[in-house]
């Protein structure tokens, strides 16, 4: 048991750290109500998925896929290739949520998402208020029609089919 203990916890060290940085970086999400924080929470569990994937592709004595002589055993490139194109999306999903919260802080003046979501319904409270005042206005200014007056429905005389 012992040596299957000392031979398997080592090896299986990068999925140690993919679950202690995935972990981290979800409790972090969770935890912040700064956006800023949420955003380094959010590049801290995509690093992890990062390493999850290059450990899953790593082969221990494999080679880069050049030719050479003899028969060695070649890495597959496609993970490291998958990583790559997932690190610059990463970091242009970086840049707009940085540039989003920029925004932010100059509507609200605040990136604290409970402070930015009280300002975001008092906004929209105040607007729901004043377009009832609006609609109550524009009720009170329209002219009444005469009791007597067509009101645009037709009556049961002007339809032959009744």
């Amino acid at each position: 048991m012992t040596a299957f203990v000392t031979e398997t916890v080592p090896g299986l060290f990068n999925y140690w750290v993919v679950i202690a940085l995935m972990m981290i970086g979800f409790y972090t999400v969770i935890a912040h109500d700064n956006l800023v924080k949420k955003l380094i929470g959010l590049n801290v569990f995509q690093t992890s998925v990062f390493i999850l994937y290059i450990s899953m592709g790593k082969i221990f004595g494999a080679t880069a896929p050049i030719l050479t002589d003899g028969d060695p055993v070649y890495a597959h490139p496609l993970p490291q290739v998958l990583i790559l194109t997932a690190i610059v999306v990463g970091v242009s999903t970086t840049a707009l949520g940085l540039a989003l919260i920029v925004r932010i802080y100059e509507a609200y003046g605040s990136v604290e998402e409970d402070e930015v979501l009280d300002a975001d319904f008092a906004t929209q409270d105040a607007e729901q208020a004043e377009e009832a005042e609006r609609a109550r206005a524009a009720r009170a200014a329209e002219p009444h029609a005469p009791a007597g007056g067509d009101d645009g429905s037709e009556h049961e005389k002007d339809d032959p089919a009744r």
